[in-house]
């Protein structure tokens, strides 16, 4: 029976499945992929839609008791956290109206913690693409925005009000937890999974020109630069394996979010993930 793929269709996320989505792994069934922003995936999770599944780190708390976290195939990193983005040199976002991607998104859940103290008079739950257009025409007061955002920002002249995942890393020394693997219990064998994800992952390194048509044609007209730019920044050694610099980042914001009473308590994600 084919296995059901949930991802987006970011380039990081093509390039890493690209080896398993077109039966290049040995031994792994086929596979079914749909495409979805990480909002869409959150929530179809919930419902156990799917066999593996892309999903914010955020989103765990509602999740761990369907799904096994993967230790790879996800997205961590350095310098790659999301932006806060206005049309001008506003310094805090009391009374503005804020466009997020996604309100059980990572990058909803850093704002919340940075933003402790300010007063946004309303939060907009917006498609992605949407949100730095709406920004730049007045729609929205600021905007949050993740992935290839950090690098054509400028064309919509608009100032980053803060990088959420410099505020992070200068706070907590950790790497950003944006995106999860999570697999399905009970319909696939999260020791299995991972394996083929980590030999997806080493054939994308091993041969980058194998998977760029398909990269290409979910990249939603994105330039080739932009592209290369941003698999080079996300898909990266926490891709390979969370180690334990990635499982004390996904603690450390679930921990933090749970003392401020953003999420529920949950157990360490090392302990309800599947790790070796």
């Amino acid at each position: 029976m084919a296995l059901s793929l949930a991802i987006s269709p970011c380039p990081n996320d093509t390039f890493v499945f690209d080896a398993l989505v077109h039966g290049r792994v040995p031994g792994a069934p086929p596979v079914e992929v749909t495409y979805a922003d990480v909002d869409v995936t959150n929530t179809a999770a919930e419902r156990g839609a799917f066999d593996l599944v892309k999903v914010s780190f955020a989103a765990l708390p509602w999740l761990l008791d369907k799904y096994h976290l993967l230790p790879c195939g996800g997205a961590l990193g350095r310098g790659c956290g999301p932006l806060v983005l206005t049309r001008g040199d506003r310094t805090d976002l009391s009374g503005a109206t804020v466009a997020v991607p996604g309100d059980r998104t990572t990058a909803y859940l850093l704002f919340r913690l940075w933003a402790a103290g300010q007063s946004p008079a309303r939060i907009e739950v917006v498609p992605f693409h949407e949100i730095m257009p709406g920004v730049a025409a007045g729609r929205y007061d600021a905007g949050l925005v993740i992935h290839e955002a950090r690098f054509t920002y400028h064309r919509h002249g608009l100032t980053a009000l803060v990088d959420l995942g410099e505020w992070w890393e200068a706070d907590t020394g950790l790497p950003i937890p944006l995106g999860a693997i999570l697999a399905r219990r009970g319909a696939v064998d999260p020791q299995a999974a991972a394996g083929w994800i980590r030999e997806s992952v080493r054939q994308a390194w091993a041969d980058p020109a194998a998977s760029r048509d398909y990269v290409l044609a979910h990249a939603q007209e994105m330039e080739l630069d932009v592209v290369d730019r941003h698999i080079g920044l996300y898909v990266n050694e926490f891709t390979a394996d969370l180690g334990d610099a990635g499982f004390a980042a996904v603690d450390a914001l679930l921990g933090r979010a749970a003392d401020a009473g953003l999420v529920p308590q949950t157990s360490s994600s090392r302990a309800t993930a599947w790790t070796s």
